[in-house]
């Protein structure tokens, strides 16, 4: 009886998460300068899915504002906010820590040295570079933690303690740069900020397959998570490889969390107040955790693109300033609604 409550329980939430991130793709679709009617957009996407025939009553105009301009942002940005929430609630279950996400392992610092480097080395080449750079230093940061912190000894807090100082070298190496070439600062800041506004198709088709495989490797080991939350000793009586499976989990969050700023920068909040959200709602289990933080971060990041797309229009806010907006006040709420739950 229990377990068939909690199974149902599970289905509505999945059924809720659709829901939300449906609704907010019909928003980001309909946010901005040219108005599109809700009922014309929504009918316009549906027509795009298989054996559905609707006619949306959209001009010509329209029809290549939605789908050429508004469409290919609102993607990117459901594959960013996906990726980052999911690789938030990954890292959260390596280090048993609900406090980490990826900005603690070095992955937002590579990044962000990596696209600050070819910005200033690279001058007006750099518009095409910076994404592999951020892409490169982010990968690197990640894997330069995780070997000093393995060196260091066992455990996930040596780990932690690894990626704090490798983050903090890194983003200091970034400011001695920066200090040296002061005409890029503001380019530089406008990139660690964030922003979806350049969004292509093309940019879509290149972060898809990365997040795709980031996604599986992760939601595949979640029963593993789960194992791990209890403990490693619990985890080598039933078989497992903590330290494998620890590796791999990282591994796939460094990918998921490089693929994501590669296209849009530096994000905050995203993954680590969604899997909190969600925690709440969804207990603890990873097997749920992980997928619902996938649905909702990437619903959360297109609302809150469309936020910094009509907040200040026709200018348009930084994304990361939006979601630090947004995700600095739900945090503490999450923080002090959790702690007068267990008191």
């Amino acid at each position: 009886m229990i377990r068939a409550a909690a199974r149902s329980r599970t289905v509505r939430l999945y059924a809720v998460a659709v829901v939300f991130l449906a609704c907010a793709v019909l928003v980001g679709a309909m946010a901005g300068a040219a108005g599109l009617s809700p009922a014309a957009t929504a009918a316009a996407l549906l027509d795009r899915l298989p054996f559905v025939h609707l006619h949306s009553g959209l001009s010509s105009l329209d029809h290549a504002v939605l789908f050429q301009i508004r469409m290919p942002r609102v993607v990117l940005g459901a594959l960013v906010g996906g990726a980052l929430s999911l690789a938030g609630a990954g890292y959260q279950g390596v280090f048993r820590n609900p406090l980490v996400d990826s900005s603690l392992l070095g992955s937002s610092a590579g990044a962000g040295l990596g696209a600050t480097l070819a910005i200033v080395t690279l001058g007006g080449a750099a518009s095409s570079a910076v994404p592999a750079a951020a892409f490169a230093g982010s990968l690197a940061g990640v894997a330069i933690a995780y070997l000093v912190g393995v060196s260091g000894g066992p455990g996930t807090s040596t780990l932690l303690l690894a990626g704090l100082a490798v983050s903090l070298f890194l983003a200091a190496v970034q400011t001695y740069v920066l200090q040296r070439s002061s005409q890029d600062i503001q380019q530089v800041y406008s990139w660690l900020l964030g922003s979806l506004s350049a969004a292509t198709w093309h940019q879509t088709r290149e972060i898809l397959p990365y997040v795709a495989v980031a996604a599986v490797v992760v939601l595949v080991h979640g029963r593993h998570l789960d194992v791990l939350a209890v403990g490693d000793e619990e985890g080598r009586s039933l078989g497992l490889h903590p330290g494998r499976i620890r590796l791999i989990v990282v591994a796939g969050c460094a990918l998921a969390a490089a693929s994501a700023v590669a296209v849009s920068g530096l994000i905050g909040f995203v993954g680590i107040v969604v899997p909190h959200a969600v925690r709440r709602l969804a207990g603890t289990s990873y097997r749920v955790v992980l997928p619902l933080s996938l649905l909702f971060g990437a619903g959360s990041l297109i609302l809150a693109d469309a936020a910094a797309r009509t907040l200040v229009a026709p200018a348009e806010l930084p994304i990361g300033v939006v979601t630090a907006l947004v995700g600095s006040p739900a945090f503490v709420l999450i923080l002090r609604t959790t702690r007068s739950v267990r008191t």
